[in-house]
């Protein structure tokens, strides 16, 4: 019943477990933590529970989405599952096609594969795998090919740039036909307007409100100029995402008290590897930001973070519904919150923010 009545609401509402574990003493116990908040999720009716991809610094402490997602479609029953994002220049394309069309049968069609070329900020996640950051996107787009090639369920024969492969056929061939849903993120402007010239839906990651609104009209624009019609293009936008990272208390005092301070020790902690190893290696992806220069939108509080009482949070949502975007990827728990923090917030979004939005 919880389920029928968000799916009844145009816009989809959805969870993205994105948990910050401070220590390797700490890792077990947010896993567990985190597959709690997922079982909520799903019980409490939310369309699509998120998971990302980082390594070796704690950022997201069960690091593999693919594995946590085979986790997710056992403990979950009725929640869509959903990668933001799968980094594909670390994976092997034919392993990854195996995984999916495994967990595609396990969680029976709830997966949503999202992919990206990999994180453009940091560089240990491309050296621990042995790989130079700057094929990232070319070993996506070749991964991406073998793997819509491989779930076709016939003889694969591959010599590219990156990977020489014959394969016989697929096993197990996927549950869900032609293949599982896919869809790709976009960082940029410029990545959005490749997706769109595809005529395909895409993830928006934190950008202000000015910025989402205007990528949104320029993604329909796009449509338009493919000679897409008004419906079509009206259901690519609903397919579309947009992050926010999200806290609901009773009251907008109590909000800024707990959800603030973890936003910005959130973003301390997600930086603080990096500018190790920039410190160790003077290596980095993108050039490292000067001292004392403004926070990029995904790290401002104004830009990147909507809290307050459930009143406060939908009026501040209002904007982003009036884009006519498809859903909210909302990450509820930031930083050290606690797992009764985020319960709370979850549950307080789900009973008076939804009925208001």
């Amino acid at each position: 019943m919880l389920g029928a009545r968000l799916e009844g609401c145009r816009m989809k509402f959805s969870n993205f477990l994105f948990p910050d574990s401070m220590s390797a003493a700490d890792d077990g116990r947010i896993i567990d933590e985190t597959l709690q908040e997922a079982r909520l999720t799903d019980a409490l009716g939310y369309d699509t529970i998120w998971l990302a991809e980082h390594h070796f610094d704690g950022i997201v402490a069960y690091v593999d989405p693919v594995a946590f997602a085979a986790a997710l479609a056992v403990a979950t029953t009725h929640a869509r599952i959903g990668f933001a994002v799968a980094q594909m220049a670390l994976h092997h394309p034919i392993r990854f096609a195996e995984q999916i069309a495994l967990i595609d049968h396990i969680s029976k069609g709830r997966l949503i594969v999202g992919l990206g070329r990999g994180t453009a900020y940091n560089i240990y996640d491309y050296q621990g795998y042995g790989l130079d950051h700057n094929e990232a996107q070319a070993r996506f787009e070749e991964a991406e090919a073998i793997m819509f090639e491989a779930w076709r369920g016939e003889p694969v024969v591959h010599h590219g740039q990156f990977f020489d492969l014959r394969l016989p056929e697929l096993r197990p061939g996927v549950f869900t036909k032609p293949h599982p849903y896919v869809i790709r993120a976009a960082a940029s402007e410029h990545g959005m307007l490749d997706i769109a010239r595809r005529g395909a839906p895409f993830m928006m990651n934190v950008q202000n409100n000015a910025v989402t609104a205007q990528r949104m009209n320029l993604y329909r624009q796009t449509l338009r100029d493919l000679g897409l019609d008004e419906a079509t293009i009206a259901a690519k936008v609903d397919e579309c995402w947009v992050w926010r990272n999200v806290y609901v208390a009773e009251t907008d005092a109590e909000a800024e008290r707990i959800a603030v301070p973890a936003f910005i020790e959130m973003h301390e902690h997600r930086v603080a590897m990096r500018n190790r190893i920039y410190a160790e290696q003077k290596a980095s992806i993108l050039p490292m930001p000067p001292p004392g220069s403004a926070p990029p939108a995904h790290a401002a509080v104004e830009h990147a973070l909507v809290y307050g009482s459930p009143a406060t949070v939908a009026e501040k949502l209002a904007p982003l519904k009036a884009t006519g975007v498809g859903g909210l990827i909302m990450q509820f728990r930031l930083g050290p919150m606690t797992l009764e923090q985020t319960a709370s917030s979850l549950t307080l979004f789900k009973d008076k923010v939804i009925p208001a939005l």
